[in-house]
Formats: structure tokens, C-alpha cells, sequence
């Protein structure tokens, strides 16, 4: 008998058109059965699978996991599309914001007891931080999570010079919202709210934030409304009260970093690393920029010190971490 897991990953793969994946867990559930001695089964499916693979066409067999999710027409320039695989288990986060990034996806997976009570799932969040501090990660996790395609609004294709063509443009996207259920992602909202682009005037920006409000107050829809700044203080006051709440991402603290560094560097032996100085060495970074350190670190390791990872190599690629945050900076 296919498990839950199985049949989960099964659907989940179907949904998202991943043939490969798709593929991959039929060809589990033919050994699972034959291993049980249901031969007949176990034939079935792979036959099925075979017929499916003879009368696939190349399109069918593009490496596009998600073809049929693409945005076209007008929405194509406004809207990304991807399919994560990122998991919250895979993500580190203060454990209070994973406790509320959870409590999202168990409102969303328990719909159907919530409106037995008349109650609905929140599906607006304002996410608040510096940047690589987990806002966009965390959307594409809990997309995942929920089985859900992520559509990210391109606001660079989404804001424009011309009267009223923003607003036109985030009409479409808040209908496709309704259209297809979906994690949808505004990233750098401060852009869309405080936006000043080329020959607008204040009224044209002003009146870009009205829709866009509007639009919030209007969505009936059962998608999933995220939207991310690192400048809080440039949203207008009023995009608070149409979000169901808002996270705040922080710098990792001290405890954070080595799990931060371990997720990169398991493959190496760590026993000797000195982790009060490595979390001293990390402080001020932002959790991406800790595990791009890593990441260079195993670099070095392979290539340069014989696959060797130790307190000194570390440090100097968090030290260079360092040295290119403040370079951004100015």
C-alpha cells in the first residue's frame, strides 16, 4: 500500500506538472508493491508509465516544471513564476517566527474547520527586514509547504511612467489571484508604495498607492498576499492595517549561526571549530550572507586546504563578508 508521504508527493508533483517527479514516485510505489509480491500492480503502473513516456511529445518533456503556470499576455512582464522545493524544516529562523510561519500553514491546511466555525484562514502578511534575513525565503517555504506555485510581481514591470497603466496592470494581477490559488509575492513593496518614476508627479504616486490599497480591500480571493520590505518606514501608515499581520525578520542572533554554517558544511568535520569565536566573527552579517561565507569556505576547503575547514578559514571568509557588505554600503 503507497503511504501517505507517497501519495502526497504524488499529487503534489502532479500539481505542479513535474513529470519528472511525478515519474520518479510512480516508479516507488511499482517497486513498493512488487516488494510486497503484487506483481500485477507493480506491472500496471509501469506499463502505464511507458505508454505515458512513448506518447510524451518534446514539449511535454521540456525541463519547465511548470509550463502551464507561466504567466502570458499582459501578466508576462508582471509576473514570475517557480515552484519551490525550499522546506521550513530547511530554513533557520528564530524559533518564534518558524512558530508563526507554521501557524500560516496549518490555518491554510485546516480551511475547511475554520469556515465549519465561520472563521477564515489569514492570507495577508506584511513581511518586515534587512535584506537576506530569510522575507523571501520564507514565502517561497510556505508555498511549498501548501503545494502551491509562487508568483512573484515584477514591480519593474508592473510601475510606469504612464497614468493609470500601474494601476491597470495591478488590476490583472489581483485577478489572477482570484483565478488561480497561489502564493503571491510583492517584493520590495516600499517601490510600489513610495514610488517616484520618471515624470510622475506625487498625485501619480499617490494614486498608485490608492489602488493598491483598493485592491487589497477588494481581494476576496482564497490566494495567499505577501509582501516584503527592508524600509518599513517608507510605507505609507495606511498598508498596515490591510495586511492580517506582519513578521519581522532580524539579523541572526548569536545562537543561530552555527546552524547556519553547519547546513552549508555538513559534509566537512567541524569538531574543531571554535564557535564562540565564528559567532563573534558573524556578527551584524544577515543569515544569506553568513551562508554565502560557508559556502566560499567549502570552496577553499576543497580547493586549497585539503578539504580541511578550520576556525581561521572560516573567520577570514566572514571577514570578507564583511568587507563586501560594507563596500554596498558605500
Amino acid at each position: 500500500m503507497a503511504t501517505a508521504q507517497q501519495i502526497v508527493a504524488l499529487i503534489r508533483s502532479f500539481t505542479r506538472g513535474d513529470r519528472e517527479r511525478f515519474t520518479r514516485v510512480a516508479e516507488q510505489l511499482a517497486d513498493s508493491a512488487a516488494g510486497r509480491g503484487q506483481e500485477k500492480i507493480a506491472e500496471e503502473i509501469r506499463s502505464l508509465l511507458r505508454e505515458a513516456e512513448a506518447s510524451s511529445g518534446p514539449a511535454s518533456k521540456s525541463r519547465d516544471p511548470i509550463p502551464m503556470l507561466r504567466p502570458r499576455g499582459e501578466l508576462a512582464g508582471v509576473m514570475s513564476v517557480a515552484s519551490p522545493d525550499v522546506r521550513l524544516s530547511d530554513m533557520v529562523l528564530d524559533e518564534h517566527l518558524l512558530s508563526r510561519l507554521r501557524k500560516i500553514i496549518k490555518e491554510q491546511r485546516e480551511r475547511a474547520k475554520l469556515s465549519a466555525r465561520g472563521l477564515e484562514p489569514r492570507r495577508k502578511f506584511l513581511l518586515v527586514g534587512p535584506p537576506g534575513t530569510g522575507k523571501t525565503m520564507s514565502t517561497a517555504a510556505v508555498a511549498a509547504e501548501l503545494g502551491l506555485p509562487l508568483f512573484t510581481v515584477l514591480l519593474d514591470g508592473l510601475i510606469t511612467k504612464y497614468m493609470g497603466e500601474t494601476a491597470a496592470k495591478l488590476r490583472l494581477v489581483f485577478d489572477a489571484m482570484t483565478e488561480r490559488r497561489a502564493v503571491y509575492l510583492f517584493d520590495e513593496v516600499d517601490a510600489l508604495a513610495t514610488s517616484r518614476a520618471a515624470d510622475n508627479d506625487v498625485g501619480e504616486a499617490r494614486r498608485i498607492l490608492n489602488s493598491f490599497l483598493q485592491f487589497l480591500d477588494e481581494d476576496r480571493s482564497t490566494s495567499l498576499i505577501f509582501a516584503a520590505t527592508n524600509h518599513p518606514e517608507l510605507l505609507d501608515r495606511a498598508i498596515f492595517r490591510r495586511f492580517n499581520a506582519a513578521l519581522h525578520f532580524t539579523l541572526p542572533q548569536p545562537g543561530l549561526v552555527r546552524p547556519l554554517v553547519e547546513s552549508v558544511l555538513s559534509q566537512f568535520d567541524l569538531h574543531d571549530i571554535d564557535w564562540e569565536a565564528v559567532s563573534a566573527g558573524a556578527a551584524n552579517l544577515s543569515q544569506a550572507e553568513i551562508v554565502r561565507a560557508a559556502d566560499d569556505t567549502a570552496r577553499d576547503a576543497v580547493l586549497d586546504h585539503d578539504n580541511v575547514v578550520d576556525t581561521e578559514l572560516l573567520l577570514a571568509s566572514l571577514a570578507d563578508s564583511h568587507r563586501v557588505g560594507r563596500s554596498l554600503k558605500g
